[in-house]
């Protein structure tokens, strides 16, 4: 970081007028190099409001849930169908179709690329008679409340470049992820609880590592972080008060620790030690909202069946989804729920078979339960993963214990609510489900997308950090995929 943007950055009026020359001239020259520094810059404030004050225009969403299935789903057994794939079934994938494609090292030593047609049944399914799986016969009967997007692609083709990719904007570590950008931007309405929510279940599948770099906040104060909630004991960490410490105790304790923090903040005007502050006092307003959160005992039984016999069973998906809907309905503005086990290299018709199983019914459920409360149409719910999976087999070909490799040209995704068009399938595969023929739809304009339907203009969403503007969405021609759009 460059010595002015260090100063700009972590510099605050207070700051500047402790440390530097006293009275008007430094009151001047402070307004010259940071113009924000009087105005209020651009550190937000404390009343639940972000940094952008409110949307650059008015948006269709006020808020997310984004269903994240981690290790690469095969678009190609769930979604991307064609029924001429069963002519190619058993061929040698085309080096024309492959076109030197960049493969992994778990492939690279195959001397043959057999292509593998799905081992499932396909039904045409909603209005527009999209292809669904017959593992996905939920799923399949909310067609006509979402858009398929068979056209998302990316560059990276292994794990953790993928993931912090789609989540960061960027293949490196260190980013914010995106619940953390719009945290910092828009704020959240509810001060009771976390902004940004994340929860993690774990399929019968293989399973990829997740760090919580990929809900953090980066070069953003570290409040805007996500906020991960457990499967056992308190949802989260040290939310429950130690023996021998009561609430009125805790809140005296609280107060002294702030006076310590303000005193040091007077001193070397960090605004970290704001984020820290705020974090304290949100901790302690959890104690109270997050147990009337997690408590399901006025869900009637109704609600919980629709989402399935996992669905009272804490840290599956299915529950996950029942505490993302609650946690919808108080406001809070981001919810991204992890699923693991999609990593399917060897005996993929059994294990995606079983990973299908595990939320084929919840991610139904929520869009329907949404729906009936009249939420759907101003919350955005995503499901997808890092990438797909490819036409030809890895490992040895046999009836039910072939596998599929990374593949990141093109895969699918949905989205539904929140300004998105209903009974839509938008963009085209080849044959092979390999490379994409109409319609092609990058991460960063996928992305654009979900910030436009938030009322937020991606190109004028940005953060100054080591001497560049940063976005969400890079800087290399991101676009808002208006194709989709209500």
């Amino acid at each position: 970081m460059d010595p002015i943007t260090d100063f700009n950055t972590l510099n605050t009026r207070r700051h500047f007028l402790n440390t530097g020359a006293k009275g008007l001239g430094a009151l001047a020259a402070a307004s010259l190099m940071n113009p924000g520094l009087i105005s209020g810059g651009v550190q937000g404030n404390q009343s639940g409001h972000g940094t952008l004050g409110k949307p650059h225009f008015a948006p269709t969403a006020k808020r997310v849930i984004y269903l994240f299935f981690s290790g690469g789903p095969s678009h190609i057994d769930m979604y991307d169908y064609k029924p001429e794939m069963h002519k190619i079934h058993g061929i040698e994938l085309p080096d024309s179709i492959r076109n030197g494609q960049r493969i992994t090292g778990m492939t690279s030593g195959q001397k043959s690329f057999p292509c593998v047609a799905p081992m499932f049944k396909f039904n045409r399914c909603g209005q527009n008679g999209s292809w669904v799986s017959e593992i996905l016969p939920n799923i399949g009967s909310i067609m006509d409340d979402i858009t398929l997007i068979k056209t998302v692609n990316s560059e990276a083709i292994n794990h953790d470049p993928a993931i912090t990719y789609i989540n960061t904007g960027t293949q490196q570590p260190g980013r914010p992820s995106m619940g953390a950008w719009l945290h910092w931007g828009l704020g959240s309405p509810n001060q009771n609880l976390p902004g940004y929510v994340v929860m993690i279940s774990k399929g019968r599948g293989q399973s990829q590592a997740l760090y919580d770099r990929l809900w953090g906040s980066g070069f953003l104060p570290s409040k805007h972080q996500g906020v991960k909630f457990r499967r056992v004991g308190d949802p989260v960490l040290y939310l429950s008060n130690p023996p021998g410490i009561d609430g009125s105790s805790r809140r005296k304790m609280l107060d002294g620790i702030a006076k310590i923090n303000q005193s040091k903040y007077n001193e070397t005007g960090d605004p970290e030690i704001h984020a820290r502050i705020a974090q304290y006092e949100m901790a302690f307003r959890m104690q109270t909202s997050v147990p009337n959160l997690v408590d399901m005992k006025d869900e009637p039984d109704h609600v919980m069946n629709m989402y399935g016999k996992n669905a009272k069973n804490k840290g599956t998906f299915a529950h996950n989804c029942v505490i993302a809907r609650r946690l919808a309905e108080r406001g809070v503005p981001f919810v991204q729920l992890f699923h693991r086990g999609w990593d399917q290299h060897g005996a993929l018709p059994r294990n995606i078979r079983m990973q299908c199983e595990d939320i084929d019914q919840p991610a139904a459920a929520l869009v329907k339960d949404l729906k009936q409360r009249g939420m759907l149409k101003d919350t955005l719910v995503i499901c997808g993963g890092e990438f797909g999976r490819t036409i030809y087999s890895q490992g040895k070909l046999t009836k039910d214990n072939h596998g599929r490799d990374h593949h990141g040209r093109c895969f699918s995704m949905w989205m539904a609510g929140g300004g998105i068009k209903q009974g839509l399938e938008y963009g085209k595969t080849d044959d092979f489900a390999y490379n994409i023929v109409e319609n092609p739809v990058h991460i960063n304009d996928f992305n654009a997308t979900i910030l436009h339907c938030l009322g937020i203009d991606h190109e004028r969403f940005s953060y100054r950090y080591q001497g560049l503007d940063q976005r969400l969405t890079g800087v290399e021609g991101a676009h808002v995929v208006k194709d989709i759009l209500a």
